[in-house]
């Protein structure tokens, strides 16, 4: 079976431009670090890629504006922003551009200069099903608005996002598990999961050092993001995002909440353990000690960080693993090998 060629995207930030208002957990130009961007920095930014050696003209790249409201911008600089990725669309060079923007956003005009710049993907970021938490975070919008949304991009031919928030005022488990339902009757392209951390310099901040806001914990994240993961992947949409993105202006900003550098990777280590080892080896009736033979690649994902996925794996079997051995005859990542020790 050929592999899959993963497409090299290149994010361009327009940190808070379009948003109509704050709200209370952002401080987008905290996360990004980025300042105003133009048409000139869009070129740049693209040339710079396409002189990386990540880059080939077979496979292409993807330009990506995140932050901000994209489709909230006035239509003169939404152009003036597509405008300079036109010719490398033209050229073979750029074969999709995407964006991230409110529910609230959409309309038809919008639309219409979207997909004359040939932007495939659209993100919206919903950020919750409820309204009740819509309107403790200061959205301005309704549940009602995101799914409105969703479906007039999907009848002008768009694949869409949803962009996920657990843990903002007023949600809870139950609360996102609602949205994670709300979410799977939708069936959108794709996920991406945010778990709310703090910014210094929001409202939520204030919030926090008042102690009228609790953050989640690391676990309380982890373990509602393995279950909207397993929820969303089962029917086969897929998350391709589990927490911020790393970097030094998001880090040295963070006043609490649940952060990791590897956030993404524990959801995903857990995920691969609840989903694919612990049914196998249930199913295998070994009581005892056994030997795993796993695809190498998904070595990590079997040990966990710090082996937190062995020590998962044998109080929710009751099984000691001897050892676990890297095996390239198993192709599949989603499958094991077993032996009685």
């Amino acid at each position: 079976m050929a592999k899959k060629v993963k497409r090299f995207i290149v994010p361009i930030f327009i940190s808070n431009q379009g948003c109509p208002h704050r709200c209370i957990f952002c401080d987008q130009k905290r996360i990004t670090g980025e300042e105003k961007i133009g048409p000139e920095s869009v070129e740049r930014i693209i040339k710079t890629a396409i002189s990386s050696k990540r880059f080939s003209k077979q496979q292409g790249i993807e330009v990506a504006f995140y932050g901000g409201t994209f489709a909230s911008l006035p239509l003169s600089y939404i152009k003036e922003l597509l405008e300079p990725v036109k010719k490398y669309i033209e050229d073979g060079i750029v074969k999709e551009i995407r964006i991230s923007t409110r529910p609230d956003s959409i309309n038809e005009k919008v639309l219409g200069i979207l997909k004359q710049y040939h932007v495939k993907t659209v993100e919206l970021g919903a950020q919750s099903f409820d309204d009740n938490v819509l309107r403790l975070s200061k959205r301005g919008h309704s549940a009602e608005d995101i799914v409105n949304s969703f479906y007039m991009l999907k009848e002008h031919g768009f694949k869409v996002g949803i962009q996920l928030m657990p843990g903002l005022p007023g949600d809870t488990k139950e609360v996102f598990r609602k949205s994670i339902e709300k979410t799977l009757e939708l069936i959108p392209d794709m996920v991406r999961l945010y778990p709310t951390v703090v910014i210094k310099g929001t409202e939520l901040e204030e919030l926090y050092n008042k102690k009228l806001y609790r953050p989640l914990s690391l676990q309380e994240a982890i373990d509602m993001c393995v279950e909207a993961v397993l929820a969303l992947e089962m029917k086969g949409i897929p998350v391709i995002r589990i927490g911020l993105m790393n970097s030094e202006s998001l880090v040295k900003n963070i006043v609490a909440g649940p952060w990791h550098p590897a956030f993404g990777f524990l959801v995903r280590s857990r995920v691969f353990i609840e989903k694919c080892v612990i049914p196998q080896l249930k199913k295998s009736k070994i009581k005892d000690k056994v030997v795993i033979f796993i695809n190498p690649k998904v070595i990590p994902l079997l040990r966990g960080h710090k082996n937190e996925g062995i020590r998962m794996i044998e109080e929710e079997t009751g099984v000691k693993i001897k050892q676990v051995l890297a095996d390239d005859s198993i192709l599949e990542e989603n499958k094991i090998k077993l032996e009685a020790v």
